[in-house]
């Protein structure tokens, strides 16, 4: 294997999946040494990057031990909740660019996320963190709720309740696709769902995009479409901006890409759902952000990981976006088809002939991104 010369920095990529491909292709186009981590089965950055170690992103110690003999520059992930801790942790260790691993816990830990904002007065809808149905006093409950595993993304597991009578399937199905069997109960907000996506360098946050989001609806909420510049209100853009600087200080994030969830009512009252401290995921950090500011996010992560971070400058105003296909939306199987037609689309690939009825994100069965000077919009 290849072992880089003397004057080459070294990054160290936590995960190896598709996730990752831009990031360690974004690295690679720097001039940089990358080291993956990452279980061999659907690692498809291996045969990209210049060392490859089959060793689980939840391995902190490993990773580590590996990252100090090999005396990285700079370690990140991208769009990975599961191994954003994982980078926190060996950056933390090795006096490195990144995210205390305490702050990294509270983002990955949707409950502990819930505790920091609520002290810190950022709104929030109301919470509780169940094991079963008896651990909740159901005469608290007001219908509908939502019910999420604590530690998981993707709309994995999620699932909203309308009564009390399904309420306990839908604990016992989050609480199995949860690492620590634990699952939260939220209050349902009736509103408009947008993502914030910001970067961060020395506790200093910087707002790059605000992203209208599509999903399926009850129950999962799966996400079939993001597009941005938003279309909200310039007032409701910086209200959002705000309470996103607040929750990062809640959360103790100081470095890197953050993606934040928000619902809007239709009286305008905001609440944030989550936020991460990684790239969204779903295209939105790698490619729509790029696409609709200038600003190439993936190459922003690596200079924050290396401490060679400068301030964004956005530079375009266009317009991005992504549709993912699933029998929720045949029609853009339309467009993936002939993707040659439509000089807006840049990039589209179907990955499954069968078009599913989606309860997850990893069930959708392809894409298609679109960029120019207007939203890409069909029945």
């Amino acid at each position: 294997m290849e072992t880089g010369n003397i004057n080459q920095e070294t990054v160290a990529v936590v995960g190896a999946s598709y996730l990752q491909r831009p990031l360690v292709g974004k690295a690679k186009e720097m001039g940089l040494r990358v080291l993956c981590f990452a279980w061999a089965e659907g690692a498809v950055c291996k045969d990209i990057c210049d060392m490859f170690y089959p060793i689980s992103i939840v391995d902190k110690d490993e990773i580590l031990d590996v990252c100090r003999k090999e005396d990285i520059d700079g370690v990140c992930t991208i769009a990975s909740d599961v191994a954003a801790p994982t980078v926190a942790y060996v950056a933390e260790k090795m006096g490195l660019k990144g995210n205390s691993y305490d702050s990294a816990l509270k983002a990955h830990d949707k409950m502990d996320m819930r505790v920091a904002f609520s002290e810190h007065g950022v709104p929030c809808p109301k919470f509780w963190q169940v094991q079963s149905i008896d651990d909740i006093r159901k005469e608290e409950l007001v219908f509908p709720l939502i019910v999420k595993p604590v530690d998981r993304s993707g709309s994995l597991g999620v699932t909203k309740v309308e009564s009390v009578e399904n309420l306990n399937a839908a604990i016992k199905c989050a609480c199995e696709n949860s690492f620590r069997k634990a699952a939260i109960v939220e209050q349902f907000v009736y509103g408009r769902e947008v993502s914030v996506e910001f970067i961060s360098y020395d506790g200093i946050h910087y707002p790059l995009a605000i992203t209208d989001k599509v999903t399926t609806g009850a129950p999962h909420f799966v996400e079939i479409a993001h597009h941005q510049p938003s279309t909200l209100p310039s007032e409701t853009k910086e209200r959002l901006y705000s309470i996103t600087k607040n929750a990062l200080d809640a959360l103790g994030v100081t470095n890197g890409a953050s993606h934040s969830e928000y619902k809007i009512t239709e009286d305008g009252e905001i609440f944030i759902i989550e936020t991460g401290a990684r790239m969204g995921g779903d295209f939105i950090g790698s490619d729509l952000v790029r696409l609709s500011t200038g600003y190439d996010f993936v190459k922003g992560v690596i200079e924050v990981a290396l401490g060679t971070f400068e301030k964004p400058v956005l530079n375009e105003n266009n317009c991005s976006g992504v549709y993912f296909l699933c029998s929720e939306t045949p029609a853009v199987l339309e467009y993936i088809k002939n993707r040659e037609k439509y000089p807006q689309i840049v990039a589209a690939e179907l990955t499954d002939k069968e078009l599913k009825k989606v309860t997850c994100s990893a069930e959708r069965s392809g894409y298609f991104i679109y960029n120019g000077r207007e939203r890409f919009s069909f029945k």
